[in-house]
């Protein structure tokens, strides 16, 4: 079973987040013990931004599990058509596109994603299995 991760369950952990930070580490260990962790190119760049370096930030996503899974044009396309749909429902500007990538990658290259935005994606991808680490 391989889980994609979304750039907010992963700053709980590097972050050491007070509220998140705990569930979303143990989300990650059960993620990886059921197959594995996966990130898209949009999660690595949003990840990286915190850390002062590159090299600081991929060895950070190494050490924790997570395996860089580039998209394709495929995903780019259905990320497209969701945020069409969504700017058409109404939708503002406050959704940028790496959100709707990170839904369809999770949605053509792995099980599930792992993020505390349930609601949004399950919105824009309904076919998609989505795991909140913050629901108790």
């Amino acid at each position: 079973m391989i889980t994609a991760i979304d750039t907010n369950v992963l700053l709980d952990v590097f972050g050491a987040d007070p509220k998140f930070g705990a569930s979303s580490k143990e989300a990650i260990r059960s993620a990886i013990a059921q197959g594995g962790l996966v990130a898209c190119e949009a999660v690595w760049a949003e990840v990286a931004v915190f850390f002062p370096t590159a090299a600081a930030a991929r060895e950070a996503m190494e050490r924790l599990g997570v395996a860089f899974a580039p998209g394709s044009s495929d995903i780019a396309l259905a990320a497209a058509d969701a945020w069409k749909a969504y700017r058409r429902s109404g939708g503002r500007r406050e959704r940028v596109v790496a959100d709707f990538l990170i839904g369809a990658h999770a949605l053509t290259s792995a099980d599930r994603l792992l993020t505390r935005d349930r609601g949004f994606y399950r919105t824009y991808f309904e076919r998609l299995t989505v795991l909140d680490p913050s629901a108790g």
